[in-house]
């Protein structure tokens, strides 16, 4: 498929909004037979499964891909406490009941990982099995991640700098093309002093142009929110420590990924009981379902194809 005929082919699948948890979501769906959710990260939307969307779609499944709240088509609440975690794992329990669905594959990326890990621990009963890419399962850490994170990465830690309302938002929204095409981002310095640069190899002017027309109208305070309630999530927790997802699970990241450096796969089959595999794709980095669709995809459907 042309990239550029997959964009085309995207926006022609049509999009409806779907109500949940007193908000409304943008949704794409494709295909059918056994349920896929994909949720994406930041700053990403549903787009950015567009090649897996396709693909299993083709392969004979049925996939949701909404934009999370906070971005795109789907409603943008102004409060922080509003992107905490118990409220973005109601949104996927809402979802599920609008379209007649007892259960699901979750698949998630980035803070979209983070969620489908979570939304296993509170709903299990919704989750048939979850895959997680980029961002690692882990147990409840003992205190508070901001103050690990200050500890150990410092005040230009870009999770710590995501911090002050307004602060951030401003200086992502000056120049969007730049904040949409850097790759591997740790300090702040690197947001806001990096030139913006063409596209990388794995993602076409077009696709380029679909994420910055979508975040010139959003701003990015929908998903910086999501950041500032880390450690209201983790005040929220209490009652998971120790907790573990006993469902089939997978996950898969890039060697080059610098979220594993941060955060280590150690202790990944201490929370994931039933882990079917851990993909480590050499030489890939974070935006691995757009950077190596075609082994992201295989890996998924492998998995898939592997369940009950």
């Amino acid at each position: 498929m042309e990239t550029r005929s997959i964009v085309d082919d995207w926006l022609r699948l049509g999009s409806r909004d779907i109500a949940t948890n007193g908000i409304e979501l943008r949704l794409v769906e494709h295909g059918s037979g056994p349920l896929v959710v994909f949720c994406h990260g930041f700053p990403e939307l549903g787009f950015s499964w567009r090649n897996q969307v396709f693909a299993l779609a083709e392969a004979g499944f049925r996939t949701l891909a909404p934009d999370m709240r906070g971005y795109g088509g789907s409603s943008r609440p102004e409060r922080i406490e509003d992107y905490d975690m118990p409220t973005l794992c109601a949104d996927l329990a809402g979802l599920l009941d609008a379209v007649g669905a007892d259960d699901a594959v979750f698949v998630g990326h980035d803070w979209g990982a983070s969620v489908v890990w979570q939304f296993a621990l509170l709903y299990p009963e919704r989750v048939r099995a979850v895959a997680g890419l980029s961002v690692p399962a882990t147990p409840r850490s003992k205190v508070a991640p901001l103050r690990i994170f200050r500890s150990r990465l410092g005040e230009g830690f870009y999770m710590v700098w995501f911090q002050e309302p307004g602060v951030a938002d401003a200086a992502l929204a000056a120049d969007v093309r730049r904040t949409l095409l850097l790759d591997g981002v740790i300090n702040a310095r690197d947001l806001t002093a990096a030139p913006g640069g063409a596209p990388p190899a794995w993602l076409s002017e077009a696709e380029a142009d679909y994420y910055i027309e979508t975040f010139t109208a959003t701003g990015f305070t929908g998903g910086l929110n999501y950041y500032r309630n880390l450690d209201r999530n983790w005040e929220l927790s209490e009652d998971l420590a120790g907790a573990t997802i006993d469902c089939p699970s997978l996950f898969i990241a890039g060697s080059a990924d610098p979220v594993i450096g941060f955060t280590p796969l150690a202790r990944l089959r201490t929370i994931l009981t039933e882990l079917r595999g851990a993909v480590i794709l050499e030489g890939a980095g974070h935006w691995i379902q757009q950077e190596r669709p075609d082994e992201v995809t295989a890996a998924l459907l492998e998995f898939l194809r592997g369940l009950d």
